[in-house]
This record gives structure tokens, C-alpha cells and sequence, in this order.
């Protein structure tokens, strides 16, 4: 499994620490410093959709300025989350069933029957 984020962020941190906390191994991908693909995107989109994937709320949309952001559709919101992974909402888990946006500790719980 890997968990994709950026190591800073509070949530992700949470999520790793519940991972960790509940002995479940996991790979940390931190796609700031790793970097981040249309084709790692486009697998992610095979479980959610691309609404939940883009982050609305944080610091980075708030302070876009591109005149992209009014007229979204997948195509453009995959280029600005492309162009600027903090746009995607953390942490994305990925299983081997399924990929799985943010984190809510009884979600994870669900998800790994603890």
C-alpha cells in the first residue's frame, strides 16, 4: 500500500501515524520531493472522482490565480493538480482494492477491520 502526501501535512501525518500505530505497512510517497505523474492521477480517477480529488479549500486553490479554475472540467483539473500537487486533497491511500481521499480514523478503521 502507499500513502501519497506531503510530509508536512497535519492529515497525512495523522494518517501515518494511525497506520503505523496499527501495524500495517505502507509505503510514503511525498509527491512534493517524488514528484507526480498524469498516469498515478489518472489510476487514482478509476476510484474517485476528480471533484473529491481536487481540494477547494486549502491555501494553494485559494491563492491560484489562473483563469482555469473557473471553467473546470477533468481534463484542466488534472493540469492544476499536475502543475500543483498541494491542489490534491491528502492523504490518497492507495490498496490494492481500492484508492481512498483524506483521512477520518474511522474510515481507515472500516477499510483494515480494526
Amino acid at each position: 500500500m502507499i500513502i501519497y502526501g506531503i510530509k508536512n501535512c497535519d492529515t497525512v501525518k495523522k494518517a501515518r501515524r494511525w497506520l503505523t500505530d496499527n501495524n500495517l505497512e505502507f509505503d510514503f510517497h511525498d509527491f512534493r520531493q517524488d514528484g507526480l505523474d498524469k498516469a498515478t492521477i489518472n489510476v487514482w480517477l478509476e476510484s474517485v472522482d476528480w471533484e473529491t480529488l481536487l481540494n477547494k479549500r486549502g491555501t494553494t486553490w485559494r491563492k491560484l490565480d489562473d483563469p482555469r479554475k473557473d471553467q473546470l472540467d477533468e481534463a484542466t483539473a488534472i493540469t492544476l493538480m499536475l502543475e500543483n500537487p498541494t491542489l490534491i486533497k491528502r492523504p490518497v491511500l492507495v490498496t490494492e482494492q481500492q484508492c481512498t481521499v483524506g483521512f477520518k480514523e474511522a474510515d481507515y478503521a472500516i477499510l483494515f477491520g480494526k
